[in-house]
């Protein structure tokens, strides 16, 4: 995978151990690169022999979508490069348990794109979430929308906070009418998994 990484130019990689593992499904990441040929490599290496039979894994392609109206939401900074960093030396892996972060996947419902902004009450609903936002500390937001559409619809939300205050507020004002209405959520808590070794390998 580090051989794939430095090859294609691996942009980001993280990753999020789910609070409740469902079923075979235990972690959640992303992977950044500058093209198509950097994702498809990194999937044909995951799944190849012997260690891709011991895995479980599905993926989506996706990019990132940051409409101007969620200019709001506030990015992470970059990691600093660690003095001597290598990622082939693993240290004991853990998640981080200074925060919290909601993964949403949803979009609209049949036929809501043909309902009035006003009526569906998107203005309110932005205005709720920016509200959570602040009082909460919103550290980091993310949206990416799949090329195509996954069974839970053709959004994925990132949002991580440092409290589970935070992510609950949140999951709660994206449940309020109208808007929840004209939208499908999918929620997931999840921690993110050893974020200071992950950064080394896109440094």
């Amino acid at each position: 995978m580090l051989g794939v990484a430095a090859r294609h130019g691996l942009l980001s990689i993280e990753g999020y151990r789910l609070l409740t593992p469902m079923g075979d499904w235990q972690r959640w990441w992303t992977m950044g690169f500058p093209d198509l040929a950097g994702a498809e490599a990194w999937m044909q290496a995951e799944v190849a022999p012997p260690y891709g039979r011991y895995g479980y894994y599905e993926y989506e392609l996706a990019r990132g979508c940051m409409p101007s109206a969620l200019d709001w939401l506030p990015q992470r900074a970059a990691p600093e490069p660690a003095t001597n960093a290598d990622p082939r030396v693993v240290p004991t892996l853990a998640v981080d348990r200074g925060t919290i972060v909601v993964i949403a996947f949803g979009g609209w419902t049949r036929g809501s794109d043909q309902v009035p902004a006003g009526t569906r009450g998107d203005g309110q609903r932005s205005q709720r979430l920016q509200a959570v936002a602040e009082e909460h500390g919103l550290l980091h937001g993310e949206l990416f929308r799949l090329l195509g559409a996954g069974r839970e619809g053709e959004l994925a939300w990132l949002l991580e906070f440092p409290t589970l205050a935070g992510a609950e507020a949140w999951i709660e004002a994206e449940g309020m009418p109208a808007a929840a209405s004209y939208q499908r959520r999918h929620f997931h808590l999840a921690r993110r998994w050893a974020p200071d070794y992950f950064a080394t390998w896109s440094l």
